[in-house]
């Protein structure tokens, strides 16, 4: 059983962790709208992105929310989850 400041350490690097990689998240989305007002993009690319954003937000907060925090702490030390972005890309037929 850990004590409550081992609770409040590990809520705290997975806060940190959370915030970081949708920060990263939101920059893969930013540069999709870059490339869309720069004409690079169509419309239909634009929402492949956002859904792409919305599936690997969904995915990491499950990650980051749903577990023991001391776990997903210790996860998140020992070998954090690869890419997000990536890991939400819908599967080609």
């Amino acid at each position: 059983m850990s004590t409550k400041s081992e609770r409040r350490d590990a809520r705290a690097v997975v806060a940190e962790y959370h915030e970081a990689q949708l920060r990263a998240l939101a920059s893969h989305l930013g540069h999709a709208l870059d490339r869309y007002r720069a004409g690079e993009l169509d419309a239909f690319d634009i929402d492949h992105a956002a859904f792409q954003f919305h599936r690997a937000a969904k995915e990491l907060w499950k990650f980051c929310s749903l577990g023991r925090a001391e776990i997903t702490a210790a996860t998140i030390i020992r070998e954090p989850p690869d890419d997000w972005w990536e890991r939400s890309a819908p599967r080609e037929r």
